[in-house]
């Protein structure tokens, strides 16, 4: 069971922190400008069973053992970046052979894995839980991983709302906007310039880690 009395304010960060941009509402929206609501949808979904894998991982005590192990926060770090910086590139690449309208019937499985490997590799991710979950839990209050379970199954749930919600909205943005090669080219060339930024702020945490 969870301690009920501070319910409420774990409610309230949980509605701040879901809502601010980040990496995950970044490619979410990127994805779903260039294919559609649909691949937004399956974006969000991906991100939720990424964070099945962090609410598990916080449970356990992973979380606690990335934050206490620099060297390998930094390692997530560099894998992260790469993989983002390489979602970058192929967007911008795909403006050149981009149809006139958004694709309706999107390779489904591929955006699902690619938004899988995002929130996984997002260290901010396993270091929010390590650092914030505990704080809402009580030894008076049974099993400290149950209580971590449903703290972050709550944020998970919350998360998937608020991510599907975006994703819809962007992807019928995306379809209003495209309406010819040149609109399209653009469309993909603001989702690889996001996906870069994304890329270059975790490399540039990774690098400064290692050069002090």
């Amino acid at each position: 069971m969870l301690d009920l009395t501070l319910l409420p304010a774990y409610l309230a960060a949980v509605a701040i922190i879901t809502v601010a941009p980040g990496p995950d509402a970044a490619y979410i929206v990127a994805v779903a400008l260039e294919r559609g609501p649909r691949a937004g949808l399956v974006s969000a979904a991906g991100m939720a069973l990424g964070m099945v894998v962090h609410v598990t991982a916080a449970a356990l005590g992973l979380a606690v053992l990335l934050r206490s192990t620099p060297a390998l926060l930094v390692l997530v770090q560099l894998v992260g970046g790469l993989y983002i910086g390489w979602l970058a590139v192929t967007a911008i690449r795909s403006a050149r052979r981009s149809p006139p309208a958004v694709r309706e019937t999107p390779d489904e499985r591929r955006v699902l894995r690619q938004a899988v490997l995002t929130n996984l590799l997002n260290p901010k991710t396993v270091l929010f839980f390590a650092a914030f979950l505990p704080r809402f839990t009580s030894a008076e209050h049974g099993p400290l991983w149950v209580q971590l379970l449903i703290l972050g199954m709550i944020f998970l749930l919350t998360g998937l709302a608020w991510d599907s919600a975006i994703g819809l909205c962007a992807g019928r943005l995306g379809r209003g906007l495209v309406r010819g090669r040149r609109t399209a080219v653009t469309v993909n060339l603001v989702a690889g310039a996001t996906l870069g930024a994304l890329a270059a702020v975790l490399l540039k945490d990774a690098l400064t880690a290692l050069v002090p």
